[in-house]
């Protein structure tokens, strides 16, 4: 660790907040929250404290460690959230929706309009779902408005202009779906007692909505006010058309969120499932996926599905109930009691009701997972090409081969010795992905490929360790049974042999040899699956000497430049700075060297080009 960062771990706060481990670059890697971020942060570089993998590759990124000091833990929660959502860290776990589900909205605004949305903002209006079934979520909005007389306007029905007489009543005011508050024919008070009922049954309390509308409509028929009464009476009996079609799953009435997690460690990947209960009847089911899971306990990822939840929730339950058994959940709790104002108990029902309703829930979240994987699986295979196919049955590969990597040397009599990694996805080159090594290994004036192979390929596979992927599916090496032995030598070292496939393409015969196996793989000449290994072959072989030329031609024409009288080092680093490369020098007008140089310099660089280029007009 370095003292700088040694310095700042021993002066942070013993206070609650959020910590962002940062690389060299100032690339944030996590975001947690901690209780005490002194012991917190300092617990990852703990030599004592048992990492994972994944976790020990972060810790040796980290150079700075910046805090947020918050006043509780509930606040390091939110903005623990908040700060995920926006920065995206690599290293925290990557919780998303299937899809962007919708919402809906109760405006906060004069008169509330109520209305769908993908989109959540900040300004004081209340979200009510997401809605994993936009069906569901129609109906929901119909019954709304069959019950319920909302304006489904967008004016803007300040007090100001409704007195100001602005507005004119419309058709829905005629076929009475709506009062007419523009016109000033309902009161802002009468109209938000109608809102309050409106967010009473999106929460899912149709029970206790029916009975506040009897209670209300017994008051005014009591009162000789009938037509307010009969008014009351149709919305009483669509409400309780409407619960009919509520599954009734509870006969206490309690309000209950339930959590539970199915995980597929192999996958690398978890599904969460969130059903609502209110009154008894399930309103709603959603669903989460956890990717980059790995090295993370189950009570870990419920954790991490229950803080996002209630970060981003406008309704509170009187329970919760889990399926898998949660310690230190205070953040969760005292968020939910600020927002509640009492506390809400947090279960692992193990028998009786509950507990079945926990194992419903369990099948759900499995079936999710095997749905997702499934569904992953149909749209990798329709973008397969035939050829990938054929190449696994050939070489009786363990997965499809999607992504190769191929690896070949070049040099010229033993000088210049270079190596080049071409990368194919699904039978195709990636060129951003091609890479070129200068190897450092081998002596100038010695050309061993064994020593060469080992390099590249140690070199290449450390920093895929270190990062944790991309993984090949298949590793390509262009040479025999030596270079194979050797590039299995360099896997080994860097312990990434045995996570992919390598085989030799050897040049004479085109035979394919798997690592200690005596004789070749059989593929027919004329197959598909041995044409698309010569062609990587061959890219990786182009590449490599392309490369190979152009190092050559650059140190040939940088020692040419400084025979040049009056051209020193200083001078030639000065005009490849400028101008990127030699080549640019070369290709560069006359005036932009006399800006570059100076007039002297600038004339006898000219004539050196002009004399180059008349000297190889004239070669035969």
């Amino acid at each position: 660790m370095e003292p700088a960062l040694s310095k700042k771990l021993a002066a942070l706060p013993k206070r609650p907040g959020v910590y962002q481990h940062k690389d060299d670059n100032g690339k944030v890697l996590y975001i947690g929250k901690a209780k005490n971020l002194r012991a917190r942060v300092n617990s990852y570089f703990h030599k004592s404290r048992n990492l994972d993998g994944r976790l020990r590759i972060m810790v040796n990124k980290i150079r700075d460690v910046e805090v947020i000091i918050t006043d509780t833990e509930a606040e390091a929660l939110i903005l623990e959230n908040n700060l995920i959502k926006q920065l995206r860290p690599r290293y925290n776990i990557n919780l998303r929706d299937d899809k962007s589900y919708p919402f809906i909205c109760v405006k906060k605004e004069h008169f509330p309009r109520v209305f769908p949305t993908r989109r959540i903002r900040r300004d004081g209006s209340k979200y009510f779902g997401p809605y994993t079934n936009v069906r569901s979520m129609n109906i929901m909005l119909d019954t709304i408005r069959s019950i319920f007389r909302i304006r489904t306007c967008s004016l803007r029905l300040a007090p100001e202009p409704i007195a100001a007489g602005k507005f004119d009543v419309c058709l829905q005011y005629h076929i009475k779906k709506c009062d007419a508050p523009c016109v000033g024919y309902q009161s802002e008070e009468s109209y938000d007692r109608m809102i309050n009922q409106v967010e009473k049954l999106l929460n899912g309390k149709t029970s206790t909505l029916i009975e506040l509308l009897r209670d209300e409509m017994q008051r005014l028929a009591g009162e000789a006010e009938f037509e307010e009464a009969a008014k009351l009476r149709d919305q009483v009996l669509a409400l309780e058309k409407y619960s009919e079609r509520q599954k009734v799953i509870s006969r206490d009435g309690v309000d209950r969120d339930l959590f539970a997690l199915a995980v597929d460690r192999t996958e690398n990947l978890a599904c969460g499932v969130i059903f609502q209960m209110r009154d008894g009847s399930i309103i709603g089911r959603q669903h989460k996926y956890l990717h980059r899971i790995e090295g993370k306990l189950d009570e870990a990822l419920m954790k991490v599905l229950l803080e996002r939840y209630y970060t981003e929730t406008t309704f509170f339950p009187d329970e919760i109930l889990l399926s898998i058994p949660c310690s230190d959940l205070d953040p969760v709790s005292e968020f939910i009691f600020g927002q509640k104002e009492k506390q809400v108990p947090i279960k692992h029902p193990k028998r009786g009701e509950k507990a079945a309703l926990i194992r419903m829930l369990e099948q759900n979240a499995r079936l999710m997972l095997e749905e997702y994987k499934l569904q992953r699986e149909r749209k990798s295979e329709g973008r397969i090409p035939h050829v990938i196919t054929a190449l696994k049955d050939d070489l009786n590969l363990p997965r499809l081969p999607h992504r190769i990597e191929c690896f070949d040397i070049s040099h010229l009599a033993g000088t210049g010795v270079v190596a080049s990694c071409v990368v194919f996805a699904d039978g195709k080159p990636k060129k951003r992905e091609y890479r070129t090594y200068k190897i450092r290994s081998v002596g100038s004036g010695h050309s061993d490929d064994f020593q060469s192979m080992r390099e590249v390929i140690t070199r290449r596979y450390a920093k895929v360790v270190e990062e944790n992927g991309p993984w090949p599916d298949l590793v390509v090496v262009d040479g025999g049974k030596g270079q194979l032995s050797s590039a299995v030598e360099a896997l080994e070292s860097v312990e990434a042999y045995g996570k992919f496939p390598v085989v030799g393409l050897a040049k004479r015969l085109e035979e394919v040899f798997f690592p200690g196996d005596t004789d070749s793989v059989f593929i027919p000449k004329a197959s598909a699956s041995l044409q698309l290994l010569q062609r990587v072959r061959n890219e990786a072989h182009r590449f490599a000497v392309n490369f190979q030329r152009k190092q050559r031609s650059k140190k040939t024409l940088h020692s040419a430049l400084l025979d040049i009288p009056g051209i020193g080092p200083a001078t030639v680093r000065k005009l490849i700075r400028e101008f990127g490369s030699v080549r640019r020098v070369h290709d560069a007008s006359k005036e932009a060297l006399l800006e570059s140089v100076g007039p002297s310099l600038a004339l006898r660089l000219n004539q050196y080009f002009e004399s180059e280029g008349a000297e190889s007009s004239t070669r035969p």
